[in-house]
C-alpha cells in the first residue's frame, strides 16, 4: 500500500510541475485563435485538476499531509466554464495565464518524510 501511495504522490507533484506551462500554452493557443485545439487543451486540463482532487483527498484519507487549496480549483473550473458559454475566449485566456496558472505556481508540492 505505502508504494501506492508514494506513486500517487509523485504523479501529484509532477503534475503540479506541469500546470503552470499548461495554462500557458492554453493561453496563447486561445489568444492565437487556435480555439479547437485550445478546447481540447482545456477538456484534458479539467480533467487533470479533477485527477488532483481526487488523489488529494486519497492521500489525506492516507495520512498524507496535503496542504494546497486544491479545492479552489472548482472554483477556477466555474469561472471557465462561464468565460467559455459567452465565448469570452480572452477572459478564458486570462484566467489561465493570470490566475491558474499562478495559483499552480505557489501550490505546495507534498514532501516526503523519510
Amino acid at each position: 500500500m505505502q508504494n501506492v501511495v508514494l506513486e500517487v504522490i509523485e504523479s501529484y507533484n509532477e503534475y503540479l510541475n506541469k500546470l503552470p506551462s499548461g495554462c500557458i500554452a492554453i493561453a496563447n493557443k486561445f489568444r492565437d485563435d487556435q480555439i479547437q485545439a485550445a478546447l481540447l487543451n482545456v477538456k484534458d486540463f479539467s480533467e487533470g485538476v479533477i485527477w488532483l482532487t481526487e488523489a488529494a483527498e486519497l492521500l489525506k484519507k492516507n495520512e498524507v499531509n496535503v496542504t494546497s487549496n486544491i479545492d479552489k480549483i472548482h472554483e477556477f473550473l466555474t469561472e471557465i466554464n462561464n468565460a467559455l458559454e459567452i465565448q469570452d475566449f480572452h477572459l478564458v485566456a486570462d484566467l489561465f495565464e493570470y490566475e491558474i496558472a499562478e495559483f499552480f505556481e505557489q501550490c505546495n508540492r507534498i514532501v516526503i518524510e523519510q
